[in-house]
């Protein structure tokens, strides 16, 4: 049994590590395909969608009444969300580079704990506003960092508030996924994909679709790659993983994000925003991983 667990763990450590570089490379491919972030969404959405629909019939998950008319109304809100947190957060990385964009999306779990607690009746506890409020002093951190030249302010600014929108409607699209609890995530996965793709088809002009190959391969590898296979890799991972090596695993996105950005574009952070950056993803790691601080512990438990 210990070996059986053992090898799980390998495998959703592999797995998770694999989603999260994937996830790390992904403003490279939006910045380089040259679409409007529009034509980005709407054809991550529908290679993704037809990427999971090949994965969930292999799965058997497309035979009827696999889901209840209420839990596909919830996937359905929880793709709208999860299609305007991709349009924000790519539209931030022209404005705020994709280093600043991604470790200030990386205030997801902030968002999710305050919607928690206003939808699911989730207490916030000390140790949780403790990291909240430590969060909040990188955000301030970051917008201090703002370049100083001209006009790159505002656009800095709306980088960030973007960025910020990104992180409030992925929030809103893990509190549509608590009250799934059961569906089949790759369903899930394959109904929001689906309904972005709809949702973004009106407003797609298909006359700036990509003229070359080279340009088709970045959106094909957006869809198959960044949504498809990543959701499988990562799903696996969760099913495999205890929570707080999930949680660990996580800041390799960031990482690999702010890795990527700096090489291919030259993007280095000022030294105001490499701190900013480290205390929301300190914070970010308190709220995941379960810390406490030691002053926030209760007395009997600190010997």
């Amino acid at each position: 049994m210990e070996a059986i667990m053992s090898g799980d763990i390998r495998r959703g450590t592999v797995e998770m590590t694999a989603a999260m570089l994937i996830s790390g490379t992904i403003g490279w491919f939006v910045v380089m395909s040259g679409q409007p972030v529009s034509g980005v969404v709407f054809w991550r959405c529908l290679f993704g969608a037809l990427t999971l629909l090949v994965i969930c019939g292999a799965l058997g998950l497309l035979r009827p009444g696999i889901i209840t008319l209420r839990a596909f109304t919830i996937a359905v809100f929880g793709g709208i969300a999860i299609v305007v947190n991709w349009l924000l957060l790519f539209a931030s990385y022209s404005h705020a580079t994709i280093s600043i964009a991604t470790t200030v999306y990386n205030t997801q779990p902030f968002m999710l704990l305050v919607l928690g607690a206003l939808f699911l009746g989730e207490k916030i506890t000390a140790t949780k506003l403790f990291w909240l409020t430590l969060a909040f002093a990188g955000m301030m951190a970051i917008v201090e960092g703002k370049p100083q030249a001209g006009g790159a302010s505002d656009g800095y600014g709306l980088g960030i508030l973007m960025a910020l929108g990104a992180a409030f409607f992925y929030a809103l699209a893990a509190l549509a996924a608590k009250w799934l609890k059961g569906t089949p995530p790759h369903l899930i996965a394959l109904i929001q994909v689906a309904t972005g793709m709809l949702m973004l088809a009106p407003m797609t002009d298909f006359s700036q679709s990509p003229q070359d190959a080279g340009s088709w391969a970045i959106l094909v590898s957006i869809g198959v790659v960044h949504t498809g296979l990543m959701y499988v890799l990562l799903y696996g991972a969760i099913q495999r993983l205890p929570t707080h090596l999930t949680g660990a695993l996580s800041f390799l996105y960031p990482i690999a994000a702010i890795l990527v950005d700096g090489l291919a574009f030259g993007h280095a952070l000022q030294p105001m925003q490499i701190a900013g950056a480290a205390i929301i993803l300190l914070a970010a790691a308190g709220m995941n991983l379960g810390w406490t601080p030691r002053w926030l512990r209760p007395r009997a438990l600190q010997g």
